[in-house]
């Protein structure tokens, strides 16, 4: 009901400020279209061109702050408070609702693990491990922790654990590493659980699990919520996110890239993009089996809910038993900046560059070995790429208190709100979300 509050009240001030100022929203619209594209032509190009154009978004952007004054400015941040004041409300509604996706396999409640046992890589994350206690926390728990030490072979550490008797075995650490725990777990037909302390934690998020919160996590070990989701496989390596290819992957190639992402990205864009741009000579068979190419391409453990250039969104289900396959083909400079503005809009789903499917299974061709961002590790594949997917290969353990859905179950204003309104009425959400 606090979120409900919150988002009427925001939603009132904006139509009373704009009620009272008519002409305000189609100034502010257009001027952030202008100030999103100068702000990209700046990222692809050099020289000049770069100079100009990030004068232009940052003359824009003064000029619509002077335009729209400060008492407005105000209230806009009185706004942007009850917005954050809603997602919290919301995040906490759908926590305590126990919100899920309607499953393939039902959710079942499980007893705490006989013997459990947690990798940890105390690198992963700004050293996240450290930082929240999590080897303490986990034996307060009775779960045994493996602290990692450079040269590990974590996947034979994880076999040895399941080979003495371990009955569910966790992961404190980046994607790459949940996947190869996890790779371990499905192939003895243990319990996982996933706890997030690497750095974006997408698996983390598309399960469900509070990010934010590294230590409720380690509550998966004791009585929880068990499920079978889904993994997916590439030259007989398993990946519980996805596999990127194209230009994300040249640029997760380049040795600054763990230093500095954004800037790496940024003075890499203009080459791989420019006249003198290399091939990624992806090759593919589309829908219907037409051959096709792209020059960005994403091939995931089920569909990303794609929306904005941020990341490839999230994932509604791990459980649909498909591969989310997304192409770009966008070479060229101009390409990218009606893909930026469709971004804006949170409708790039509207590029006409872009073609979205699913498969159970999607084969690559190329004539080199071909960069891949494998959970975020770049890796060469030699050709062709075999990508399969496992239906309900692993059981997964979430504690009782996590929300259990991907966000993206509930995207959309109208369904979220809908799922909220169900809540405060006090009916079950699982209902609504099926």
């Amino acid at each position: 009901m606090v979120a409900l509050l919150a988002f009427a009240v925001a939603a009132a001030a904006v139509v009373a400020q704009f009620i009272r100022r008519p002409i305000l929203l189609p100034v502010v619209v257009v001027a952030l279209v202008v100030a999103v594209l100068a702000g990209w032509v700046s990222l692809v190009s050099r020289g000049v061109r770069r100079g100009v154009a990030a004068a232009v978004a940052l003359t824009v952007l003064i000029g619509l702050l002077a335009f729209i004054g400060v008492k407005t400015l105000l209230g806009a941040v009185l706004v942007l408070v009850l917005l954050v004041v809603c997602y919290v409300a919301a995040r906490i509604a759908f926590g305590y609702e126990q919100a899920a996706v309607v499953a393939t396999t039902p959710p079942r409640r499980v007893a705490s693990a006989r013997r459990g046992v947690l990798f940890l890589n105390p690198r992963s994350g700004g050293a996240k491990v450290a930082r929240f206690h999590v080897v303490d926390e986990a034996r307060r728990r009775g779960i045994e922790p493996v602290l990692l030490q450079p040269g590990d072979d974590l996947r034979a550490l994880a076999e040895q654990a399941v080979a003495d008797g371990a009955d569910v075995v966790g992961m404190a650490g980046g994607d790459g590493s949940q996947a190869l725990v996890a790779d371990v777990a499905c192939a003895h037909d243990v319990a996982f659980v996933c706890i997030p302390a690497g750095t974006r934690n997408h698996f983390a998020h598309d399960l469900g699990l509070d990010r934010d919160n590294v230590i409720s996590a380690l509550d998966a070990f004791g009585e929880a919520v068990e499920r079978r989701i889904d993994l997916a496989t590439v030259a007989d390596r398993v990946f519980v996110n996805n596999a990127s290819l194209g230009l994300y992957a040249a640029i997760v190639q380049s040795d600054d890239y763990r230093g500095g992402k954004l800037s790496t990205a940024v003075e890499m864009l203009p080459a791989l993009m420019g006249p003198d741009a290399p091939d990624f000579d992806l090759r593919f068979d589309g829908p219907g089996g037409k051959r096709q190419s792209a020059d960005i391409l994403l091939v995931s453990n089920n569909p990303y809910a794609v929306r904005t250039l941020s990341g490839a969104g999230s994932r509604p289900r791990l459980d649909a038993g498909v591969l989310g396959v997304v192409a770009i083909h966008a070479k060229r400079p101009g390409d990218f900046s009606a893909l930026a503005a469709l971004h804006a809009r949170g409708a790039i789903n509207r590029y006409e560059g872009l073609r979205q499917w699913t498969a159970s299974t999607f084969r690559i061709d190329s004539s080199q070995p071909v960069p891949v961002g494998l959970d975020g590790e770049a890796l060469r594949l030699e050709p062709p790429l075999e990508f399969r997917t496992l239906p309900g290969a692993l059981r997964v353990r979430l504690p009782l208190a996590a929300p259990g859905t991907s966000y993206a179950a509930v995207h959309g204003l109208r369904r979220t709100l809908v799922v909220l309104l169900r809540i405060a009425a006090d009916r079950t959400a699982l209902q609504c979300l099926g």
